[in-house]
């Protein structure tokens, strides 16, 4: 079994995104989850802007926080550390961030999900051949991109869908 170390250290604590990561069932989906106040939050305050300075500063903390997790529990791209499923879940929220609707922050809930659990080329390749921290934060990047995308298309194709307008 791999050693979990100690969310009392302030790192680990941001990797787990508050011990979220430490669910015994599904902690990429908890991360997730417990991720959407915070991003609405932000949002709601300081739309689009503010979210996207807080995705940016959050990808390259996860960085650093994945590679100490790493480094004191011995494991490659440890289920544990969901600061990824964070950082690309605001990326998802970001085209609708001044605009977020209960239905917003869902679809793009879902939308996350499916494309970080899937994972269609290029998100894939990222998480079979980029190592470290970053390789464990590209492929959560890359699956917010892709839900941010999927989100702007249906906010254009069905505004009332997503609760604007």
């Amino acid at each position: 079994m791999t050693r979990r170390p100690p969310l009392s250290d302030l790192r680990i604590l941001l990797a787990t995104w508050f011990g979220a990561g430490y669910s015994p069932k599904a902690p990429g989906t908890a991360g997730s989850l417990l991720a959407l106040p915070f991003g609405w939050t932000i949002a709601h305050f300081g739309g689009e802007i503010w979210l996207g300075v807080a995705t940016v500063v959050f990808t390259f903390v996860g960085i650093w926080v994945a590679n100490v997790y790493m480094s004191q529990a011995g494991e490659h791209d440890p289920g544990p550390v969901v600061i990824d499923e964070v950082a690309g879940q605001w990326l998802a929220m970001l085209p609708l961030a001044a605009a977020i609707t209960w239905q917003v922050a869902c679809a793009a809930f879902v939308l996350f999900r499916l494309f970080d659990i899937l994972k269609p080329w290029p998100i894939s390749w990222a998480d079979k051949n980029i190592g470290g921290g970053l390789g464990v934060m590209l492929d959560d990047i890359l699956a917010g991109a892709a839900a941010a995308a999927v989100l702007y298309g249906l906010s254009v194709a069905a505004p009332s869908l997503l609760g604007l307008g």
